[in-house]
């Protein structure tokens, strides 16, 4: 089949690569021009992917931001598209339209207000005083760091928050969504959507958002994440299944996935992802037994692709570089552009293009690389380069396989957290069990 891949930033380029090497025709299109060399010398490449859907046989598409629109539209002419729509990519652009659609299907949600004056925030926070958590929306949510929970019960650190980004990001904060904060868990629920419902088996992941080891330092977009397969468990029940309805409607076809809180007393979704999440496909499809160029054609045509997986867990861990997370071109110049990729296991000087380009180490998923005469280099401008994952019957299993990778990567100066997957053996595994929450 032919498959067009569509990103705005480069995100896809290793599922493109891995539907290219089971033998389908692949042409890619990031819309970035600064990331536009990302994914180099793994497939075809493409500047106008609106030239190419006629060529294409599936088109998928790896965001929101606009793409949900050409993704109703194609799927109105007939084309076989994985991609949302205008409604679902508002699910996850504007936060506190996400809360009321879920209230609206009978999901319980945790009380918040939205904002688009920080003045008024901090007067509503100091009649309502308790612990909060700041979350901005629209474009700004990607700024990670942005994100705040609070620790203090009467609110006052959201308060000085509040002001400190009036000040600092007042004009590019356009609005924003204070939810009051509740401990327990925090786990999130994915289903892949072929038009008309969710498809098995359900994928329970654990991010880890923060910077560094034990969850301190700014929030990123994703330092690694954990992960199981079930069945229509209760989470599932609770979350995805009562918004099947409204989505068929719709007729969205990717990947659904609601980020929840979790304690004894309930499950409370904080935010929607509509779309294929980063890491989390990597590791979904180092899962997967079928195909993943299998799965995008057969949902999106509303079949069943009958999903197998591996048992047991799954770990990923993303390989960073400077300024990760942060923005700055001289950094990235000195210490990641450009870099050589090597691994011990594999010298360099033995790896044919059919060995780059077609059997990579295991458990490696690139993200901002390039492939130029026969080496593998850093592309792009942020300093992620690739996910390392690994699988096993345990948890502790598959971090034992997936960090035994990382340390066959030669790359100077790279970075990733060493505590991926371990919350789950720390006890948040036990106390889903004991709620009731994962059974079938």
């Amino acid at each position: 089949m032919n498959f067009l891949f569509v990103s705005i930033d480069g995100l896809i380029g290793d599922i493109a690569w891995r539907v290219r090497n089971e033998g389908h025709e692949v042409r890619y299109c990031i819309e970035n021009e600064d990331e536009r060399e990302i994914a180099d010398g793994f497939v075809e490449k493409v500047h106008d992917w609106q030239e190419h859907t006629e060529w294409a046989d599936t088109i998928v598409f790896d965001d929101i931001f606009g793409y949900g629109t050409h993704a109703e539209r194609l799927r109105e002419e007939g084309k076989a598209v994985v991609g949302g729509t205008a409604y679902t990519d508002r699910l996850e652009d504007d936060r506190n339209f996400g809360q009321r659609e879920l209230k609206k299907a009978g999901i319980d949600v945790l009380p918040h207000a939205e904002f688009t004056d920080f003045d008024e925030a901090v007067e509503w926070v100091r009649e309502n005083p308790d612990a909060y958590v700041i979350k901005p929306s629209g474009n700004v949510q990607n700024v990670k760091r942005l994100v705040f929970v609070g620790e203090e019960d009467d609110g006052s650190d959201v308060i000085r928050i509040l002001q400190s980004y009036k000040r600092s990001w007042g004009d590019k904060i356009e609005r924003f969504e204070i939810q009051r904060r509740a401990d327990g868990v925090e786990v999130a629920v994915g289903a892949f959507f072929n038009g008309e419902r969710f498809v098995t088996p359900i994928c329970i992941n654990f991010e880890h958002k923060r910077l560094f080891p034990g969850n301190v330092g700014p929030s990123t977009g994703e330092m690694g994440t954990s992960m199981t397969w079930t069945g229509k468990n209760d989470i599932y029940r609770r979350t995805l299944e009562p918004l099947e309805t409204r989505l068929a409607k719709e007729g969205y076809v990717g990947y659904m996935d609601l980020n929840c809180i979790v304690n004894a007393d309930g499950v409370y979704p904080l935010e929607f992802t509509p779309r294929f999440g980063y890491p989390t496909i990597f590791l979904m499809e180092e899962a997967m037994k079928t195909p993943i160029s299998a799965v995008f054609a057969d949902i999106s045509r509303g079949r069943d692709p009958g999903i197998e997986v591996h048992s047991g867990f799954q770990v990923g861990v993303r390989v960073c570089l400077p300024p990760f997370p942060f923005t700055d071109p001289q950094t990235f110049s000195e210490f990641a552009s450009n870099a050589p990729i090597g691994f011990e296991s594999k010298p360099p000087k033995e790896w044919t293009e059919r060995h780059r380009l077609e059997n990579a180490p295991d458990g490696v998923h690139i993200e901002d690389v390039k492939c130029v005469s026969d080496q593998w280099r850093v592309a792009g401008t942020s300093g992620v380069v690739m996910v390392v994952a690994g699988m096993g019957d345990t948890m502790a299993d598959a971090r034992t396989q997936a960090y035994g990778r990382i340390d066959d990567i030669l790359l100077p100066n790279m970075y990733y957290r060493d505590d991926i997957g371990e919350r789950w053996i720390d006890g948040e595994g036990d106390r889903l069990h004991s709620w009731g929450y994962l059974r079938d």
